[in-house]
Parts: C-alpha cells; sequence; structure tokens
C-alpha cells in the first residue's frame, strides 16, 4: 500500500512511512484523562500524509525514523488526509533515523562539544593535522 492510494474514511491501513517532519506536541485532558499529541509528515515514494502521533507514540518516534502502521485508518482534517493507528492499530519503529528532534535548543544541546577538535578551515595545506605520527 502507498500514500497515493489512500482515502478518507479508509481503514485497515497497513505502510510503511519514513518520517521527516515532527509537529509541538499538545496535551490534553478528555474523560478525566491526561494524553498527549503531535502531528507528524511522514512519506513514502508515491507522497507525503499527516501522521497523528499519540500518547507514548510521541515519544517514540523521532525524525529519520521508517515506521510500520498496521490496520491504521485515514481521515480527514481541513481538507487534508491525516493517518492515525486509532483504537485498534499499531505502529512501530522498523528503522532508527538519524535526526533525533526538531527541537534546535535540544539539537544545540547534543552537539555542543563535538566541533571542538575540527580545524575551522580544512584545505590541502593542514590535512596533515590528521596524520597518525
Amino acid at each position: 500500500m502507498e500514500i497515493k492510494d489512500l482515502q478518507p474514511k479508509q481503514g485497515n491501513v497497513n505502510i510503511v512511512l519514513e518520517v521527516v517532519d515532527k509537529g509541538d506536541v499538545r496535551e490534553f485532558q478528555k474523560f478525566g484523562r491526561a494524553g498527549k499529541v503531535c502531528t507528524a509528515t511522514a512519506k513514502d515514494t508515491s507522497g507525503e500524509i499527516k501522521l497523528s502521533l499519540w500518547n507514548e507514540q510521541v515519544e517514540m518516534v523521532n525524525i529519520g525514523d521508517k515506521v510500520k502502521i498496521v490496520n491504521g485508518y485515514v481521515n480527514e482534517y481541513q481538507g487534508e488526509k491525516q493517518l492515525t493507528t486509532g483504537r485498534m492499530g499499531k505502529l512501530e519503529v522498523v528503522e532508527s533515523g538519524k535526526v533525533y528532534s526538531n527541537n534546535p535548543e535540544k539539537l544545540e544541546e547534543m552537539s555542543e562539544g563535538m566541533d571542538e577538535n575540527i580545524p575551522k578551515d580544512i584545505s590541502e595545506e593542514n590535512i596533515g593535522d590528521f596524520d597518525e605520527e
């Protein structure tokens, strides 16, 4: 199954997608229980779709991950198709990506100290600095 084949109100969706963006996390209360939701953007070779991530899925999925949706459901919000696992579906990360946060502060924190020993100008003249003696 591919994104181009998905239609609103379609159930039993089984698909593998790559997560290319992840929006802000929103917290909510429903029936006296706290929850959180995040809208991600996922793609395959045929296109892109919004992917709703609920509760533990929000922390489980990162930008660059490949995810497998089993028994998903397609709904429509403001004229745009969205894919969700719904009550009966399942989401599994099948391949972890290389980007773990779309939060600039978190990325800066993760990269602190990583470039301390890398010369600012890498040219033929200073390539020798990397040779083992």
